[in-house]
């Protein structure tokens, strides 16, 4: 009898034991690595361990989730940067597979466009002719007004202040026809350049298909890649050795120093004028997930500065970014 009551409470204690010791195990656990580099398990973080990269482990040891490390204000405002200029990638190559589209169902071939051309050139120098015509008509109301205060003058007569105030007033609208001439003039140079454009656009988006319709969607990518300043990195050894030909192409057209340097962003300082160019450049990973080099433009916020960012200069500086590339990575 004494036998099995000792047995019995060696039982209860081993059973006691296996449960005390498997709610131990069913606490959750954290393993992370210090400044130190020790490697620290324990069922609580302490607040000054928080920033650490830690994995949450299950009673097997195995890792249930991972938290990253804390970024710095620095890391996160890059990382801010990045995104945006991912956007901004998207944004254009959106807006270019728009325009594509509208270019491929409005027009069924070349001679349409032409044809196209010629009406808005037509219409164009219509509305500048109307535009001389005014300027005419206001030298002519100068040159009489000038005449009557000169022979008021010859006849030793005072000029009246309303007779110059309508000089005045006519010498003024004479700047402005002249104003409106030269905007007539730049808005027929630009749709004529942006017609150019589309021409060899729609050439290039029909050379391998004799239905435009059906003209592939690869070649927005392949054309977007050349005109908006990107680099599709085929290995990531090139894209090191790109890496460092972006710094060489910012020093070379950006007007402003670089103030960010890391290893996914280069980045130039604002523009504090109007004629600032500030360049940027960010690696970032495509839908392939292949590394991408992007390049960013930054005008100052003015209307100068708008202008310049709508330039020829600044597209011309985009489209000159992947050949600039090839070529050093070709030496």
């Amino acid at each position: 009898m004494q036998t099995h009551t000792f047995s019995l409470s060696i039982f209860l204690a081993c059973c006691l034991l296996l449960c005390s010791s498997q709610s131990a195990f069913a606490k959750k656990m954290y393993r992370w690595v210090d400044e130190h580099g020790e490697t620290i398990y324990s069922d609580q973080v302490p607040p000054e361990h928080s920033q650490y990269r830690r994995e949450s482990l299950n009673e097997k040891g195995q890792v249930l989730e991972v938290t990253e490390q804390a970024k710095t204000k620095e890391q996160q405002a890059l990382d801010e940067r990045l995104n945006a200029l991912k956007k901004a990638q998207e944004k254009i190559i959106a807006q270019q597979a728009a325009h594509d589209k509208v270019l491929l169902s409005t027009f069924r071939n070349l001679d349409d466009m032409q044809a196209s051309l010629y009406a808005k050139m037509q219409s164009l120098d219509a509305q500048r002719n109307v535009a001389q015509g005014n300027l005419k008509r206001v030298e002519n109301q100068l040159e009489m007004q000038q005449k009557k205060a000169a022979e008021l003058e010859r006849n030793g007569k005072k000029v009246p202040k309303n007779l110059l105030d309508e000089i005045k007033q006519t010498e003024a609208q004479i700047q402005a026809a002249y104003a409106e001439i030269t905007k007539h003039i730049e808005k027929k140079n630009q749709v004529k350049a942006d017609f150019e454009a589309d021409i060899e656009r729609f050439k290039f988006l029909t050379q391998e298909n004799t239905d435009p319709s059906k003209a592939s969607e690869k070649t927005v990518e392949n054309k977007v890649i050349d005109e908006i300043g990107l680099y599709a990195c085929k290995t990531d050894a090139i894209c090191i050795k790109a890496w460092t030909s972006a710094h060489d192409f910012i020093k070379t057209y950006a007007t402003t120093p670089i103030d960010t340097d890391t290893d996914k962003l280069i980045m130039g300082r604002a523009p504090a004028n109007d004629s600032d160019l500030s360049l940027s450049v960010s690696k970032i990973e495509g839908d392939n997930k292949k590394q991408q080099l992007f390049l960013d433009i930054r005008c100052r916020e003015s209307s100068l500065g708008a202008e310049l960012c709508a330039s020829q200069k600044v597209r011309d500086i985009r489209s000159a970014f992947k050949p600039f590339i090839d070529a050093a990575l070709a030496k």
